[in-house]
């Protein structure tokens, strides 16, 4: 990279470093009206913004499962303006007193919620993404710099336009929201960003997560990767483990919680066809074990079914696929779960309030279901609002990360006077 180059991506992420500590004195009510207001411009700007995704979507194979994630229309950019302005009535996240404690010679230990101050997200072809993590570092307390994908560069930055524009209207610095040039370089940049980045979240697939976890000097917290399984136990409801399976398979293939592999018990193979049966009117690729490809032959479609291999286990499909594995019991399907899970999202499906529990203790997973659906991982329909990923690791945050998990906190010390001896 040319020295040049590298100043300007550094000047760039250091205007958001300098614009940050200005959301200290900034009102929570303030926030939340600056936050509907830019809430309006994105519906106000929607045939614009979906213009510039055109050209995006053009560049882009249709067959690609990432294209209907890079995929904006009125509706979706109505409902980007609508997630906006529920993170406005969010309450405020941060200067709340977390604890308090007296120690015996009268000095007082308050810990107290606090932003971060620069957030820096690295994602991929979701448009939806830079209008959603504005929102929550915004009402955080916290500026944010965005590195997007290259493919969804056109509809990010139209998106960016609307929200700095409403920022400068507002007598706010528009470098609260920075988005990073299209390009490899900004990414390297950012990853070395200690001392103007803070923290770096990113949302993609394995291999960008991975990318970042290897190749970063600021701290990162991983989310994203999803490989969930459902295990339907010897106890499940047929009709339950039916209606969960096509849900959380076909809901919305491209997103991290989708279903990637059913677990089935060999004593219930012969629901197997029953199960999967919607499946087939979906289209749904069926990767299956000898034992579950027996069961299915003749019921299941030729053209959908096929031997599962290795490397069909393990495997975040993102699209229409599956892998079924056979069993013989909860212990077979926690093995098969600790090697092939990525500790995002698990499901039971049975009415063995024993087998339940063993499964929500000893599953490794940010999200441990039964006989729900895990589709529901999400920041939104947990209550929280909304999210900026899904954690999976165990260090500062785990699962959904909404507006608390965007803070962190420090201790105020008061005395009168004290000394150490």
């Amino acid at each position: 990279m040319e020295h040049t180059d590298m100043e300007r991506l550094e000047a760039l992420m250091a205007g958001a470093r300098k614009a940050a500590p200005v959301l200290m004195d900034i009102e929570p009510a303030r926030i939340s009206e600056i936050l509907a207001a830019i809430s309006r411009r994105l519906a106000e700007n929607a045939e614009q913004i979906v213009a510039e995704n055109r050209l995006d979507l053009d560049r882009m194979d249709p067959a690609d499962p990432d294209y209907d994630r890079l995929r904006l229309t009125p509706e979706r950019v109505e409902a980007i303006a609508a997630d906006m302005l529920a993170v406005a009535r969010l309450p405020q996240p941060y200067g709340h007193k977390i604890s308090e404690t007296v120690r015996p010679n009268g000095m007082v230990i308050t810990k107290v919620s606090v932003p971060f101050g620069v957030i820096g997200v690295i994602y991929e072809a979701r448009p939806n993404v830079t209008a959603d993590v504005f929102g929550l570092c915004f009402r955080s307390g916290s500026a944010c710099v965005l590195k997007g994908g290259h493919e969804a560069d056109r509809s990010s930055r139209a998106i960016v336009e609307v929200i700095r524009s409403v920022l400068r209207a507002e007598g706010l610095p528009d470098d609260l929201c920075v988005l990073m040039p299209d390009s490899r370089e900004s990414a390297a940049a950012m990853m070395r960003a200690q001392g103007l980045i803070d923290v770096i979240i990113p949302r993609g697939g394995r291999a960008l997560i991975d990318f970042v976890r290897h190749n970063s000097l600021v701290p990162v917290i991983e989310t994203g990767a999803g490989v969930c399984h459902t295990y339907i136990d010897a106890a499940a409801d047929v009709e339950k483990s039916t209606a969960v399976v096509l849900n959380a398979k076909t809901r919305r293939v491209s997103v991290c919680n989708a279903l990637d592999c059913v677990i089935i018990h060999r004593d219930r193979l012969g629901d197997l066809p029953r199960i999967c049966a919607p499946l087939a009117e979906r289209d749904v690729m069926v990767y299956a074990d000898d034992e579950s490809y027996d069961v299915l032959a003749g019921s299941y479609p030729a053209h959908l079914l096929l031997h599962a291999g290795p490397e069909s286990f393990g495997t975040e499909f993102r699209d229409y696929k599956m892998a079924v594995k056979t069993v013989g019991s909860i212990d077979e399907a926690l093995s098969h779960i600790a090697r092939h899970g990525s500790r995002h999202s698990e499901c039971i499906m049975s009415e063995d309030s024993g087998a339940v529990g063993r499964f929500q203790r000893s599953v490794d997973a940010a999200c441990v279901y039964a006989n729900v659906s895990t589709a529901f991982t999400d920041g939104a329909q947990f209550g929280f609002g909304a999210e900026i990923g899904i954690s999976t690791q165990k260090l500062h945050a785990r699962g959904p990360m909404a507006l608390r998990e965007l803070t962190t906190y420090k201790y105020l010390i008061e005395g009168d006077g004290q000394i150490r001896q």
